[in-house]
């Protein structure tokens, strides 16, 4: 660990009795979650303000956080929503012209604990043969034996209901197009932008970005949204987007997209949660993966064509579950064969386990966005 001060020690307890000890940054106390890894080499700011990292304890696989430090144009949500924060290494001082604070210095001001100076890589390698699992990480002074009761009585992620804690508590308008910087794939603009309702099970900025670069005015409705409160927008089109927790648990939003699938010809377009709650919604199952996929390099395929995937989730669709249905599984990831896409034979319904944004990671799934704009642009006629 590269300091600018004595390093204060710090605590990870993992709920299979593993304890590593390292130095603390970020903010001092104790966080209990559950214990992830993320493999991407970038986005580090990204990855922390996603909603959909809520109530989990995220490990970067990259050796070293806090080159690029923090800034206001970077950000998914106002305010990170991981639990906590777990490096090999942190750096103090920024080298980015973008930066406006340090890595440190912004999660101290949101009180996120972090932990560095272990050994990730080993880290790791025990998630991935174990699983994901609950654990803490402390600063405060708390012995194991004492932390490791607190991380095996907390709650298992199977079964929250995280969407409820992140959704947006009132609604709102978004109308604002990507930074300059991603113009280039922006698309023609329809003469009236389509009307689409976006249902927040813990949305990221960067996907109503996306949607208002391809012609789309958005309102975003809490988790909670009725069908009534959807249909009295007039909508052209639907947006289910990403969030955190069991998906099986957010019985509101899979009530909402039963009703959805009613109404003749109204395009539906679901990401992560929101592809795994129109599964449900279709007649699916959907189940815990032993360790996730969290990362910015996984190829997801169709017949012909693969893509290179940015994803985040710890649930995934039962393929066998949708044999019955009126899906059809359009892509899998091609790492372990899970649903990674999928289409209703008939309605113009689709859902991507993936993040077509990125942000961070690779765009080559953005014409995701388009498709669903196509599919407006046919309703119009």
């Amino acid at each position: 660990m590269t300091t600018e001060h004595a390093p204060h020690p710090a605590l990870l307890v993992l709920a299979d009795g593993l304890v590593l000890r390292g130095s603390a940054f970020g903010a001092r106390g104790t966080a209990v979650g559950e214990v992830v890894f993320n493999t991407g080499m970038t986005g580090y700011q990204e990855v922390m303000t996603d909603p959909s990292y809520a109530g989990q304890l995220v490990t970067f696989t990259y050796p070293e956080l806090g080159n690029t430090g923090v800034n206001g144009a970077d950000q998914e949500a106002d305010a990170p929503h991981v639990r906590g924060v777990i490096a090999r290494q942190l750096v103090p001082t920024p080298s980015s012209w973008r930066a406006e604070d340090s890595l440190e210095a912004w999660l101290q001001h949101h009180n996120v604990v972090g932990i560095c100076g272990l050994d990730t890589r080993a880290l790791v390698r025990h998630l991935r043969e174990g699983g994901a699992i609950n654990g803490a990480i402390s600063s405060d002074g708390s012995s194991p034996q004492q932390l490791l009761e607190r991380v095996r009585s907390a709650p298992s992620m199977a079964g929250l209901n995280l969407a409820e804690q992140v959704t947006t508590a009132e609604p709102y308008q978004w109308d604002r197009c990507c930074p300059a910087s991603f113009d280039q794939r922006r698309q023609p603009a329809p003469e009236r932008p389509y009307r689409v309702v976006a249902i927040d099970f813990g949305i990221k900025r960067a996907i109503l970005e996306r949607l208002a670069a391809h012609g789309c005015s958005v309102t975003v409705l809490p988790a909670s949204a009725s069908l009534e409160q959807v249909l009295e927008r007039s909508p052209e089109g639907v947006f289910l987007s990403n969030g955190p927790g069991d998906p099986a648990a957010v019985g509101s939003g899979i009530t909402l997209a039963q009703g959805l699938l009613q109404q003749p010809d109204l395009p539906v377009f679901g990401i992560c949660l929101g592809h795994q709650i129109l599964g449900l919604a279709l007649g699916g199952r959907t189940y815990k993966l032993g360790y996730g996929h969290r990362g910015l390099n996984h190829p997801c395929g169709s017949p012909g064509s693969v893509e290179i995937t940015s994803q985040n989730h710890g649930f995934a669709l039962d393929a066998d579950s949708l044999d019955a249905t009126a899906v059809e599984v359009t892509h899998l990831n091609l790492n372990d064969r899970t649903v990674a896409a999928l289409a209703h034979r008939r309605l113009p319904v689709f859902g991507v386990q993936y993040h077509p944004e990125a942000s961070p990671g690779p765009h080559d799934a953005d014409h995701h966005f388009g498709r669903f704009a196509a599919l407006m642009a046919q309703r119009r006629g």
